[in-house]
């Protein structure tokens, strides 16, 4: 009936020490107008300096999106009027964005979508406002603070796409470092477009937007109520609005102002900020520390690990956890075990503890040697975790433990035989229900025993081959 499209302008917050073009500190707080100097607040004469890591961290976010750089740092002015802009312009970038051309791959339904990114520009944020029935509050110390906007071309076409690339965006911005990227702090939101029109259509239809949304299920909520709406006005032979609309608590999209095109803004150069050369050489060096984003992790794991795709999402995640994982299999890890470890005994220690990566004490060349140890059947999987455990409580590398409790794997299969006759020859009823009844539980009693009296060191795969044929052993003997 109707084909929906969607594009996104993602505003990021940038992490760094400054403002964007003063030198009030870059902090989160709840008071108001605590973090705030004579350039946030546009006091006459002020003179804005632009900030080096702002441009840096921008850089190199428009580079991990495959952006096309430009040749030097320019900033513009876009002049329009509102309270929460105390210079009646904001300094932002039009001309020469940070990047253009970009794009992301994003996981959909099991497929890779590519969403095209129009343009990535550095900008300095508005203050905040609180509004009351009679009055507003202004709060400046979100004012001047580094952020980027990044303008996906209208290539979405529903909300599992739209909420998929926020979030996989934000993976991104956490997998450069350049971000914290919390949606609840307002560090992280979007304005939603989207338009409808008729199958076979050339031409777009009448696009609304809704502004700073921050949280995924709005984001959801949004588009979908906006589908619903829009279509039963088109239905009805009605037209579509061009607005800015805004979303409520109930779900539903409201109608705030009629949207101004970008002519209206008066778009110049910023004439007291100058131009800024980026180097061939500065480009290389950004490049070099830009990692492997997730999607790309993801793929690794599944394709050439062959990982299932259930641990290689959650493996892929975050960087801490794929780049401890990728180091504990650089040391000859068994690919299988690394994957088991990591996804349960580390990620489930970090979840009950509540503690960070960073805070994890057991580092992947100690883990790497527990599995050394598991998978040449020195030291059992069970035995393996109770050492971690242990080694975490007691701030000691396992592998010392290990020495000290003479835990390796009992592999022997004449210790194992002789123990295991021993425990059979003093439990002759439970023999008994296997020889005369077939009981077939007799042989985990077995094993259970076998493992108890051995403080869990035999080998459980050998102790269950030999308790077999053991009892099938007597069982012969006994006919």
């Amino acid at each position: 009936m109707f084909k929906v499209v969607i594009g996104l302008e993602v505003h990021c917050e940038l992490t760094t020490n400054t403002k964007n073009f003063s030198a009030a500190p870059n902090k989160f707080t709840e008071y108001p107008n605590e973090y705030v100097s004579t350039v946030d607040l546009g006091l006459p004469g002020i003179l804005p300096v632009a900030n080096k890591e702002a441009c840096r961290k921008a850089l190199k976010t428009a580079m991990a999106l495959h952006c096309e750089t430009p040749d030097e740092v320019i900033f513009d002015r876009k002049n329009y009027f509102y309270a929460d802009l105390p210079k009646g312009y904001q300094i932002t970038q039009n001309y020469k964005p940070m990047g253009v051309n970009g794009y992301l791959d994003i996981m959909v339904d099991g497929h890779v979508k590519r969403v095209d990114i129009h343009d990535l520009h550095l900008e300095e944020d508005t203050a905040s406002l609180e509004h009351f029935p009679k009055y507003s509050l202004i709060d400046y110390n979100r004012s001047g603070i580094p952020l980027m906007e990044i303008v996906t071309e209208p290539c979405l076409s529903s909300a599992d796409e739209a909420v998929t690339f926020f979030e996989d965006l934000r993976d991104v911005f956490l997998f450069l470092g350049v971000s914290e990227a919390k949606s609840n702090y307002g560090q992280m939101r979007c304005d939603v477009n989207i338009s409808l029109m008729e199958e076979g259509a050339t031409e777009l239809g009448t696009k609304v937007e809704m502004k700073n949304i921050n949280a995924t299920a709005s984001i959801r909520q949004a588009i979908e109520y906006e589908i619903k709406r829009q279509s039963e006005l088109l239905l009805k032979g009605e037209k579509v609005v061009q607005e800015t609309r805004r979303i409520g608590e109930d779900g539903k999209t409201y109608s705030m102002r009629e949207k101004v095109d970008a002519l209206d803004y008066k778009y110049f150069i910023e004439p007291n900020i100058p131009s800024t050369p980026i180097s061939d050489e500065l480009k290389y060096e950004i490049k070099s520390e830009i990692p492997e984003l997730k999607l790309e992790r993801y793929l690794k794991y599944v394709d050439e690990l062959k990982i299932d795709e259930y641990n290689a999402e959650i493996l892929s995640k975050e960087r801490k956890i794929s780049d401890y994982f990728e180091e504990v299999l650089s040391y000859g890890s068994d690919t299988e075990l690394a994957v088991n470890f990591v996804t349960s005994t580390v990620l489930g220690t970090l979840n009950k503890l509540e503690i960070t990566l960073d805070e994890f004490f057991i580092t992947p060349k100690m883990l790497s040697e527990v599995i050394k140890l598991v998978h040449s059947s020195e030291i059992s999987l069970d035995h393996a975790r109770k050492i971690i455990y242990e080694a975490i409580d007691k701030k000691v590398e396992p592998g010392e433990l290990i020495k000290k409790q003479n835990l390796h794997q009992i592999n022997d299969e004449d210790e194992l035989l002789k123990l295991i006759t021993k425990i059979m020859d003093e439990n002759t009823e439970i023999v008994r229900q296997y020889v005369e009844d077939g009981n077939m539980s007799a042989i985990n009693f077995f094993i259970g025993q076998t493992m108890k009296q051995s403080n869990r060191q035999a080998n459980p795969n050998k102790s269950k081959e030999i308790i077999t044929q053991e009892l099938e052993r007597r069982k012969q003997n006994a006919k």
